[in-house]
């Protein structure tokens, strides 16, 4: 695959991003194109590898030395081809995935590996522009009705997979728009709005139809379609329950960010109370949201902010306990951290001070040091607990895992007959490409229960290039 000694002659080319300064001051995407021969060249440094790890990295199982080879030769289509054999989003997952395959990559055990997510940006960027992604109706129809809830990746992913086996799908989503996450938590300096409503006209166009400001009743959509698919995410955010949570000033990460978000498509300006403009800012969360909230308070223009996590730092390499080809456990620093602002680690907040709106935190540090610190905002960035399930309980009766996920089978299939979840609802919140996959695969299961048979739909990974589409 590439060139055969394409990863000694060549180094690894990140794509340049737009000056600081310059980025800083508006919401548009930061990370620049790089020229064609520089793809090129990166795509050549793929290896022949005996076992290409990458694909054991990728839980979609994307053909990745395929189509790195293909750009090293120019054949950009067909890279494209072998990209969407395995990905139905793969601008999504080009710019926001965290790039497991990356980590797997073999040539990351003494070198920098093949920057993958990047030309998997540039393949399905360049297909558009080329006219490539066009519209692909299924031949025929099954008769066979499928409702898929929430349009976020898992969601969108199955709904695609099943159009194209041809069975007719309706997307149901609660938001104004569709996207899910996609659409309000992630910040438009990530991923323009522009890039969604771009995939969405091709799903329209395929025959998916979608319903937004919906509040569903779930065994009323189970009654009306043959089969029903629970793509609702893990949104239940995690609370910091100490002594002044009730202050004006203390907000959950997800509610500023979706707001933000909200106030870019509006063109409006965001509404104080979620606004950083002028604000000593303490993020609580070391992790993607927290430092999507780091890159939005410093546009909004705050007098300072600070990072915090509970943890200590990470080692700035891989462990014995943490080897090849896992994802390294290492010290990282994230876009919106190379932006600005200051990371703490080892940071506990034992309360929240103030007179009715929040004025400092009273927090202990890692070395056993307390003290205060003024703040006029917090973003708690906690992660998730998982999906809101007390309607989907009480209609559906479908039954819960331990941690209070919908469980499911190997099938992806509920307690409930029909009844099948993907994505974060059933995993906890989790990456961008396992909700995709997730998609997929539930997909799959629920087109082989409608036909009572095998699916046409194709299996993870290297199968789907051999008739899967």
């Amino acid at each position: 695959m590439g060139k055969p000694t394409g990863f000694v002659e060549w180094e690894r080319l990140v794509a340049p991003k737009r000056p600081k300064a310059e980025r800083l001051g508006d919401w548009r995407e930061f990370v620049n194109a790089r020229p064609t021969e520089v793809s090129r060249a990166q795509g050549g440094r793929c290896m022949d590898c005996g076992v290409p790890f990458c694909h054991q990295g990728c839980p979609l199982g994307n053909l990745i030395p395929d189509w790195n080879d293909l750009v090293f030769r120019d054949k950009w289509k067909q890279a494209y081809l072998a990209l969407s054999a395995t990905n139905d989003f793969p601008e999504f997952t080009g710019r926001l995935c965290p790039a497991p395959c990356e980590s797997a990559c073999v040539l990351a055990i003494d070198r920098d590996a093949v920057t993958i997510e990047q030309i998997e940006k540039e393949i399905i960027e360049r297909a558009f522009a080329e006219g490539w992604v066009k519209p692909q109706p299924p031949a025929t129809r099954t008769g066979k009705k499928v409702a898929v809830v929430g349009s976020g990746p898992a969601g969108l992913a199955a709904a695609a997979q099943l159009n194209r086996a041809g069975h007719s799908v309706t997307v149901f989503e609660r938001d104004d728009a569709l996207g899910g996450l996609l659409r309000y938590g992630i910040p438009d300096f990530k991923m323009a709005r522009s890039v969604i409503d771009r995939r969405l006209k091709i799903m329209e166009a395929e025959g998916i139809a979608f319903r937004t400001s919906v509040d569903v009743a779930f065994d009323k959509l189970k009654a009306d379609h043959d089969a029903l698919v629970l793509a609702i995410g893990a949104r239940r955010a995690r609370e910091l329950e100490v002594p002044g949570r009730e202050l004006s000033g203390v907000v959950q990460a997800m509610d500023y960010l979706e707001r933000q978000n909200r106030a870019v498509a509006s063109g409006r300006e965001v509404d104080v109370t979620f606004s950083a403009k002028d604000k000593r800012v303490v993020i609580l969360g070391g992790g993607d949201t927290g430092s999507d909230c780091l890159g939005t308070a410093l546009r909004q223009g705050a007098r300072a902010v600070i990072q915090a996590e509970l943890m200590p730092a990470p080692p700035t390499a891989r462990t014995n306990e943490n080897p090849w080809p896992q994802w390294p456990m290492i010290f990282r620093t994230s876009s919106s951290q190379e932006e600005g602002g200051k990371r703490e680690f080892g940071f506990r907040t034992r309360a929240f001070l103030g007179t009715g709106k929040l004025e400092k935190l009273d927090v202990e540090h890692g070395d056993g040091r307390r003290g205060t610190i003024d703040a006029d905002l917090v973003l708690l960035a906690l992660g998730f607990t998982g999906p809101e399930t007390d309607a989907l309980a009480k209609q559906l009766g479908v039954k819960l895992d331990a941690r209070g996920n919908i469980a499911v089978d190997a099938r992806f299939a509920t307690s409930v007959p029909g009844v099948f979840a993907a994505g974060d609802a059933q995993r906890g919140a989790s990456l961008i490409v396992w909700a995709i996959a997730d998609g997929r695969e539930a997909a799959r299961h629920v087109d082989a229960e409608l036909r009572r048979g095998a699916s046409v739909l194709a299996t993870r990974g290297a199968d789907a290039a051999f008739g899967g589409r």
